[in-house]
């Protein structure tokens, strides 16, 4: 469910340490707009908070007891479509980000980040756009990362931009990749963002890594 204009946006944290779960509630509760409505240490935890509480986003550490955070994205996205879970870990290995993402979340940010782009994350979230962190970005996608054929009815340029976008390519400089005017790259990056149903590069390339329409490749 997106956030309405006005309306609060209700927090579960989920977090095994209770100082992190504590530190995160003072940033997020300084906003009248936000409200941290219940704290889980664990993932058979949260999945019953979520059931009760009925939260707009879930703020999910990966390293939990029992349940990793990545296996508890899974489910709420399956079982709580409405539900938004941002990933906020001190993990940010590809591998852990890509099964994030996989998994449903709507963003990933690292516990590094500042306070205030914790709340402007969560607020991201809560009005329906995917975040994933600036930094996480240029780590997670690789130049020889490809798209994969088919899904969202993409052209095959469209799916050559989108893999260029992934890498961190301005207009400008896709452009002189595909020796094509910039109103060229305009115009297919539109076509892009209206296909996946997003507003924003970062959102097509969160959006492309979830369906598995790019194929990043596990240096594992």
């Amino acid at each position: 469910m997106e956030a309405q204009a006005g309306q609060v946006i209700r927090v579960l944290v989920v977090d095994d340490h209770a100082l992190l779960r504590d530190g995160t509630r003072r940033i997020l509760e300084a906003h009248p707009d936000l409200q941290v409505v219940g704290e889980a240490e664990s993932g058979e935890v949260a999945l019953a908070l979520v059931n009760q509480l009925h939260p707009d986003v879930v703020l999910m550490d990966i390293s939990l007891p029992q349940m990793n955070g990545i296996e508890v994205a899974r489910r709420l996205t399956q079982d709580h479509p409405d539900v938004r879970v941002l990933m906020v870990s001190a993990y940010d290995e590809d591998v852990y980000i890509r099964g994030a993402l996989e998994a449903g979340a709507a963003g990933y940010l690292s516990k590094t980040a500042p306070g205030d782009e914790l709340v402007q994350a969560v607020r991201a979230v809560a009005g329906g756009t995917n975040v994933l962190q600036s930094g996480l970005m240029a780590r997670l996608f690789k130049p020889q990362g490809q798209p994969a054929q088919g899904g969202a009815d993409l052209s095959e340029r469209e799916l050559l931009v989108l893999s260029l976008l992934a890498q961190g390519l301005h207009n400008r400089e896709l452009a002189e990749r595909m020796n094509v005017g910039t109103r060229t790259v305009d115009r297919l990056c539109d076509n892009i963002y209206a296909k996946l149903g997003v507003s924003s590069r970062t959102e097509a390339v969160v959006r492309a890594i979830s369906t598995k329409l790019l194929i990043v490749p596990d240096e594992r």
